[in-house]
Parts: C-alpha cells; sequence; structure tokens
C-alpha cells in the first residue's frame, strides 16, 4: 500500500511541475522526488536483482534527455517535462540500490 502512495506522489508531483511549472517551487518538488525515489527503491526493489528497474531507468532518463515527446505538436513540451520530473525520482532510486548493494557486500 504505501508503495503505491509513493509511486502516486511522484506521478502527482511530475504531472504538477510538467503542467505547471512555477506552482511550486522547483527546488522542493526536485527535492520531494529525489526523496519519494530513494524511499521508493528502498522499498519495492531487490537490490540483488534490480535489472529491469535499471534498465528502465536508462530508458527513462535517456528519453528525457533527448526531449523525444517534443515532436508532438502542443502537448509534447508538457509531456517532455513529467519525464523529466520522473527520471528525477528513478535516478534517485539507483543511488538506493548502490547503497544497498554495498551494504550487501560488506556484510559478507
Amino acid at each position: 500500500m504505501a508503495v503505491r502512495i509513493i509511486i502516486g506522489l511522484i506521478t502527482l508531483l511530475a504531472i504538477v511541475e510538467g503542467l505547471a511549472p512555477n506552482a511550486i517551487p522547483t527546488d522542493i518538488v526536485a527535492l520531494l522526488l529525489a526523496i519519494l525515489g530513494l524511499v521508493y527503491a528502498a522499498m519495492a526493489i531487490d537490490a540483488e536483482d534490480a535489472t529491469a528497474y535499471l534498465v528502465v531507468t536508462l530508458a527513462v532518463g535517456g528519453a528525457a534527455a533527448m526531449d523525444v515527446m517534443s515532436h508532438i505538436h502542443v502537448v509534447g513540451s508538457y509531456l517532455d517535462a513529467i519525464v523529466d520530473q520522473v527520471s528525477i525520482a528513478l535516478f534517485a532510486g539507483v543511488i538506493t540500490i548502490l547503497a544497498v548493494r554495498a551494504l550487501n557486500r560488506l556484510k559478507g
């Protein structure tokens, strides 16, 4: 249940920031997305078998960097802004996976 709430909050923040970028200060949105991404990865991702999550993260990050949705007239720039925000949460989750895997290796 908590994982669904986190996903919902990430989605809501990404949509709000994508459609109305000045509604909430950008630094606060990025901070919240990063924290939610860290918590999501800790709760929902098996750090020892995170291949699917990491592939999706790379794909979304690449799509965000290339602004692929901008080719859709009228709404493309908004969709790109939403994808950019989602990629923040996904990349933050990668840090959690790194930390958990490192701790697992140190334990033995």
